[in-house]
């Protein structure tokens, strides 16, 4: 099978949904893999929607841009999230991250869902405010600084790999339905984004 097909929009597509479906705890405090703290933040950020679906919609919204902007928003976000998780480090656990997730789910399913012709700075601009807010919430109530700032790094790797491999796939895209797809993956995005927003809208008011 060749590497196009298994980076085809269906198969991001439906990795997006079933990410965005599956359930996780929204808590900043990490499950652990017994594998060290590097690894437990491997999986925080894998094991969780709410930081991992807005950047994969990032990197399909870099993907379709171009290479330069494939090339650029790993780095920038990678390093925005450990700046902003070191930041958060001497914060306490913070309450309504999950309102903050649905925005971007929103905000940047929008923008690929649309195709919007969003200039390089402005998705660098949109890379570093990502990643600060999460790296934030990701940060604080992580305990002890040393084993926190080495499960930071973990997670900074894993946002650099996982974005860079979605945007390398939807850069290599051409065929016409092939940008439709992953624009309608934006759109399933878009409404994760509103469950998300009305949920947390449900449990505020009728709880």
């Amino acid at each position: 099978m060749k590497l196009t097909n298994l980076c085809g929009p269906s198969i991001l597509a439906l990795i997006v949904v079933a990410l965005a479906l599956g359930p996780a705890p929204a808590e900043a405090h990490l499950d652990s893999t017994g594998m060290g703290p590097v690894y437990d933040g491997v999986l925080h950020f894998l094991s969780s929607p709410e930081d991992l679906i807005p950047a994969l919609a990032l990197a399909l919204l870099a993907g379709l841009r171009g290479v330069s902007y494939g090339q650029r928003v790993p780095f920038v976000l990678a390093a925005a999230w450990l700046a902003g998780g070191v930041l958060g480090l001497t914060a306490s656990a913070m309450g309504g991250a999950t309102v903050g997730a649905a925005a971007w789910f929103l905000f940047l399913g929008g923008l690929v869902a649309a195709d919007v012709k969003v200039s390089l700075r402005m998705t660098t601009a949109l890379a570093m405010l990502l990643g600060l807010y999460h790296g934030f919430l990701n940060g604080t109530g992580m305990g002890e600084r040393l084993t926190a700032i080495l499960a930071l790094l973990g997670l900074g790797a894993a946002v650099f790999v996982l974005v860079a491999l979605v945007a390398a796939c939807v850069v290599r895209l051409r065929a016409g339905w092939t940008r439709i797809a992953v624009r309608v993956a934006g759109s399933w995005i878009v409404a994760s984004g509103l469950l998300m927003l009305g949920w947390a809208v449900r449990a505020r008011y009728l709880a």
